[in-house]
């Protein structure tokens, strides 16, 4: 069965009953290799084909699909067609005229990619796979079309190979003689079938949405220019959600959803997605709401980058707190406790007295939902237009590392979030390696015992590596403290002058005065760095500024970096009131690497001595897998 990324079959209202029993059919007569997308903007120009399809032998089709009848016919040319509608007539664009001009646009993209050119033979210096284009007539049989227009009239306008009709797209068609029909819309063929990073390339460029990092674009600009006109940054490693991920993000739909996921299963990108995808259809500003404020600075970044900030409000819980007090001239409570402690009773206070106003948001998202208190999410349900009504809870329980218990005791439906059928588990680990998942799950395993939970409940879920693979997390002893940060800062520098980015590089500490240390050495080697210790300097984070990150493990949450030093490991608390706490902070920390994992330790606690543990049982095993010597 074909893949059809957004779900057709769920999808209601605009969807005409032709295009979703055209939808029905690909997902039963198209094998599963095949990729299909229904009525997603393309390229940079944001045009909607009703069908992509993708397939790494076949190449790339575009079909448009037209719910008219043979009598409402009028005219119809090469360019323009008029069809009867209510009894006025309607001009319109020919449908393979419509799909040939965006299929043109999406080859020209493509064909400026030196990584999906043929390279030799008689198509040398062309896209290295086929392409073609179609219409899909599911309310006209094929003899209708023959009674009323000539051969003549349908070669110019509606040529047989390239429209498929209603008796060819029946339930009891034959598979094989289905997929032959959409193999003759290509007037060619060659070449072979693209490989799987062809393929990511051919999704990086048709669907901006999807990259990971990507250059920053308007999406909703009407750029007219020719794609060989405008000036395009393609690297030469492109990096897209996977197909699970994009199936996900696309699929979401309406109402309340939760997504439990692992460490690095690609919450936060779902999350940038769905931004993406409601920012042009809503009248409401959406809001993006997390814990920490580093994340919260990430998050912006990415909102930015992708030029949709004026529709997506980014904040951590206790700014969006202050922000409403401020903006609904509400005072704070005089009561006791913390400064941001008193805000939030004061919001909470001012919607109930009906001060601050409900349904202002027409979506609200939150990331590292583990972390919110119930009263948090009571209010925040409260701030979603009844007429949208779109919520996302994205939650992991094993990095709840701000409670005494970690995870929710409450259940979601006690706060207002209605996900019963609506939730999603993501297993699957994508940031980090095999070894550095395998590392980091051994040394907190005894803390995150995977459980099961109800729909109304959060479960703790066990990772499960995509199957990248990289070196081995090392573990480095040192004399003190101040030999770790020397050590760190020689490796930064190495790093550096073999050609890695400095923005690819933390120091993750758990003591503030550690990573006071490591600021004031990068400094005194001239090594650009930002010590995110204070809330200013955390919310002055840029993933894409050419320097060292230096953040606590608890700041560090939602970041990913290709090198990560942990240091100070042996004088992290050994409380056994803190333990669970603790380990949680050291795995949030080491998930954070996605290639490689350092940690130094000048003291020797409970916590070192599971690393020296984890690493000796690993090197015994790689031992005992050598071939024994003759």
């Amino acid at each position: 069965m074909a893949k059809i990324l957004n779900t057709i079959s769920r999808t209601k209202g605009a969807v005409t009953p032709g295009e979703r029993r055209f939808g029905r059919r690909v997902e039963s007569h198209l094998e599963d290799d095949y990729l299909c997308w229904y009525d997603v903007p393309v390229g940079d120009m944001r045009r909607y084909p009703d069908f992509v399809i993708l397939h790494p032998s076949r190449g790339l089709l575009l079909l448009e699909v037209k719910d008219w009848k043979i009598h409402e016919f009028v005219n119809i040319d090469k360019q323009r067609v008029t069809i009867q509608f209510g009894g006025k007539p309607k001009v319109m664009a020919n449908p393979l005229e419509q799909a040939r001009q965006c299929l043109m646009q999406l080859v020209n993209r493509l064909a400026l990619d030196p990584a999906l050119i043929q390279g030799e033979g008689s198509y040398q210096g062309k896209l290295c796979m086929p392409y073609g284009y179609g219409t899909v007539l599911p309310n006209i049989t094929r003899k209708q079309l023959n009674d009323t227009f000539s051969e003549d009239e349908q070669r110019e306008v509606l040529p047989e190979q390239l429209v498929i009709t209603k008796d060819e797209m029946t339930e009891s068609v034959d598979p094989l003689g289905f997929q032959e029909k959409l193999w003759g819309m290509f007037s060619y063929s060659f070449g072979a079938p693209l490989s799987l990073p062809q393929l990511d390339r051919v999704r990086w460029h048709i669907f901006p949405e999807v990259r990971i990092n990507p250059v920053q674009t308007d999406l909703f600009a009407d750029n007219s220019e020719p794609a060989d006109e405008i000036k395009i940054d393609i690297p030469d490693i492109v990096r897209v959600m996977d197909i699970q991920q994009e199936q996900l993000a696309r699929s979401l739909g309406s109402g309340h959803r939760v997504i439990h996921g692992v460490a690095g299963s690609g919450k936060t990108l779902i999350l940038g997605f769905r931004c993406q995808q409601l920012a042009s259809s809503l009248h409401k500003p959406i809001l993006v709401l997390c814990y920490n404020v580093t994340l919260a600075s990430y998050l912006r970044s990415f909102i930015t980058r992708n030029g949709i900030e004026d529709k997506v409000h980014v904040h951590h819980f206790h700014e969006w707190c202050k922000l409403q007090l401020e903006t609904y001239n509400v005072e704070t409570l005089k009561t006791g406790g913390q400064a941001y402690e008193r805000q939030v009773e004061s919001v909470i206070h001012g919607v109930e007295k009906g001060l601050i106003p409900r349904a202002q948001y027409g979506a609200i998202m939150i990331d590292e939902g583990q972390d919110f208190e119930p009263e948090w999410l009571k209010i925040v349900t409260q701030m979603v237009d009844p007429a949208t009504d779109s919520l996302l809870l994205l939650y992991d329980d094993a990095q709840s590392i701000y409670k005494k218990q970690g995870g929710l005791d409450f259940s979601l439906s006690s706060v207002g979030i209605k996900a019963q059928g609506r939730t999603t588990v993501l297993r699957l680990n994508y940031r980090n390696t095999r070894e550095i998942l395998d590392f980091a799950y051994r040394f907190a395993e005894s803390f995150l015992t995977p459980t099961d939970a109800d729909e109304d409940h959060i479960p703790l879920i066990a990772p499960e590596t995509a199957g990248v693979s990289g070196p081995q997390p090392v573990f480095k002893p040192r004399t003190n403290l101040e030999d770790e940060v020397d050590f760190a800062v020689r490796c930064i520098h190495q790093w550096n002058q073999k050609g890695e980015k400095l923005s690819d590089m933390a120091v993750i500490y758990i003591n503030r005065s550690h990573g006071k240390k490591v600021a004031d050495s990068l400094q005194r080697e001239a090594i650009k760095c930002l010590l995110m210790d204070q809330k200013k300097s955390k919310a002055a984070y840029d993933p894409h500024t050419d320097q060292v990150s230096i953040v606590s493990a608890k700041s560090s949450k939602g970041l990913e970096f290709k090198r990560v030093i942990i240091i100070g490991v042996g004088h992290v608390s050994e409380a056994e009131n803190r333990c669970s706490e603790m380990t949680k902070l050291l795995y949030v920390g080491m998930t954070r690497a996605k290639e490689n994992l350092l940690i130094t330790a000048s003291n020797n606690n409970m916590y070192t001595k599971k690393i020296v543990e984890i690493t000796d049982l690993r090197e015994a095993v790689a031992n005992a897998q050598q071939p024994v010597a003759s």
